[in-house]
C-alpha cells in the first residue's frame, strides 16, 4: 500500500512539471497563432524566411511548464538558453547585424539613377509619425507610441532595434505586428493603390534608368552615411551597419567580406531573431489589450505609409513635365520592405499593361524607405531616449 502511495505522489508529481498541467488557454491560442505563421510561410510563401522561424518560435515561447521552479526554460527566465539568445534582442544587437547584411545585398543604382525618387521614401514615414500621435491619444507613452509608430515603415529590424530601447515591454508584441505586415504587403498594398489612382496613372511608362558608374556606387555609401547620420545620430548603429555592407559589395575588393555578410551571417542573425521574437511572444505576458491595440495600430501606420507614398507621388507629377512622370504606384514602395514592395508595383504595372516594367523604378523608394526608416528611429530615439 506504502509502495502504491509512494507511485501516486511520484506520478503527480512528475504531472504538475508537464506541459498538460501547465497549459492554459492563452497557451493554447498562440501556438494555434504560431502554426498559423508557419502555414502562411510555407504554404502561401509570405516572407517563408522570417514567418517561418517566427512561427515556430511562437510556438517553442508557448509551450506551457511550470514556471518559478528553477527549470530555467522561458524566455524570460534569468540564464536560460533562450533568454542569453534574447539578449541580442533587447541589447539591439541582431537588428544592425541584419542591416549589415541587407547594405551587402542591395544595389542603390536605381535611386542613384534618379535621386528625385528618394523623396518617396522620405514621404511613406509620414504613416511613423501620424501614428506617433494616434497612439499617444490612445493613452500610450511618447516612448512606447514612437516605437509602435515605426511598425508603418515595414522595417522589422528597425522596429526591433527601436523598442528595444523606448518600449522594451512591448518589443514582441512590435516586432510580431512589424514582420506580419511585412509578409502580408502583397494582400496589404494593392488595394491601397488602385483606391487611389486612376487607370490612366497606372499605365504610365517611365524613362529607362540611366547608368550608373562604379565610381558613383562606391561614393554614395561613404556620403549618404555622412549626410543621414548627421542628421540623425541616433540612427548610426543600423546606418552605419547598412552603408559599411553596402561598400563590402560595391567596392569590388572584398568579395569574401560582402559575401559572408550577405549569406550566411544574415541567415544565421535571422534565425536567431526570428525565433527569439517569436519565443517573446509569451502567452503569459503577449496576451493582453496593449498588444492587440499594437496590432491595431501598426495596421493604420502601415497602410497610411503606402498612401502616403502613393499621394506624394501624385504630387510630384504635378511639377514634372510629361515625359518625366511618374508611375504614382512606385511611390507605395517608399515602405522599406525591400523588395516585396517593389515586386508588388511591378506585378500590378504589368496587369495593366504587360509591357510596363516598373521594378528597377520602385527599387529606388524601396531602398530609400530602409534609409528614411532608420533615419526616422534614429530622431525619434535622439528625442525621446
Amino acid at each position: 500500500m506504502e509502495l502504491f502511495e509512494q507511485l501516486i505522489n511520484g506520478f503527480l508529481q512528475f504531472f504538475q512539471y508537464t506541459g498538460f498541467a501547465n497549459l492554459t488557454l492563452g497557451h493554447a491560442i498562440m501556438i494555434l497563432a504560431g502554426s498559423f505563421f508557419v502555414y502562411l510561410g510555407i504554404a502561401k510563401e509570405y516572407e517563408p524566411l522570417l514567418l517561418v522561424p517566427i512561427g515556430f518560435g511562437i510556438i517553442v515561447g508557448n509551450i506551457p511548464f511550470l514556471e518559478g521552479v528553477g527549470l530555467q526554460l522561458g524566455i524570460y527566465e534569468e540564464g536560460s538558453v533562450l533568454n542569453l539568445l534574447y539578449y541580442g534582442v533587447i541589447k539591439g544587437i541582431y537588428p544592425p547585424l541584419i542591416f549589415l547584411g541587407i547594405g551587402a545585398m542591395t544595389d542603390f543604382s536605381a535611386l542613384l539613377s534618379n535621386p528625385k525618387l528618394m523623396l518617396l521614401g522620405a514621404a511613406a514615414q509620414v504613416g511613423i509619425f501620424l501614428t506617433y500621435i494616434a497612439a499617444i491619444a490612445l493613452g500610450f507613452t511618447s516612448q512606447q507610441a514612437a516605437a509602435i509608430g515605426i511598425i508603418g515603415g515595414a522595417d522589422g529590424p528597425t522596429a526591433i532595434f527601436l523598442s528595444s530601447k523606448l518600449a522594451p515591454q512591448l518589443l514582441g508584441a512590435i516586432a510580431i505586428a512589424a514582420y506580419s505586415y511585412m509578409a502580408l504587403v502583397p494582400v496589404i498594398q494593392p488595394p491601397i493603390i488602385k483606391l487611389l489612382t486612376s487607370e490612366k496613372e497606372r499605365k504610365i511608362k517611365m524613362k529607362p534608368p540611366r547608368s550608373v558608374s562604379r565610381l558613383e556606387k562606391i561614393i554614395f555609401p561613404v556620403v549618404a552615411l555622412l549626410l543621414t547620420t548627421f542628421i540623425s545620430p541616433g540612427g548610426l548603429p543600423l546606418l552605419g551597419m547598412l552603408f559599411v555592407g553596402n561598400l563590402l559589395k560595391e567596392s569590388g575588393v572584398t568579395k569574401r567580406l560582402a559575401d559572408t555578410a550577405s549569406r550566411p551571417l544574415i541567415d544565421i542573425v535571422t534565425i536567431l531573431l526570428g525565433l527569439t521574437v517569436g519565443a517573446s511572444t509569451q502567452a503569459t505576458t503577449f496576451l493582453t489589450p496593449a498588444s492587440i491595440l499594437i496590432f491595431v495600430l501598426g495596421a493604420i501606420s502601415f497602410m497610411v505609409a503606402t498612401a502616403g507614398g502613393v499621394i506624394f507621388a501624385k504630387v510630384m507629377n504635378l511639377f514634372l513635365k510629361d515625359e518625366d512622370k511618374l508611375n504614382p504606384m512606385i511611390g507605395a514602395a517608399g515602405v522599406s520592405a525591400v523588395p516585396d514592395s517593389a515586386r508588388v508595383v511591378q506585378h500590378l504595372g504589368i496587369k495593366e499593361d504587360p509591357s510596363n516594367y516598373l521594378l528597377m523604378h520602385a527599387m529606388a523608394p524601396n531602398v530609400s524607405g530602409v534609409i528614411g526608416s532608420a533615419v526616422a528611429a534614429g530622431i525619434l530615439l535622439s528625442i525621446l531616449l
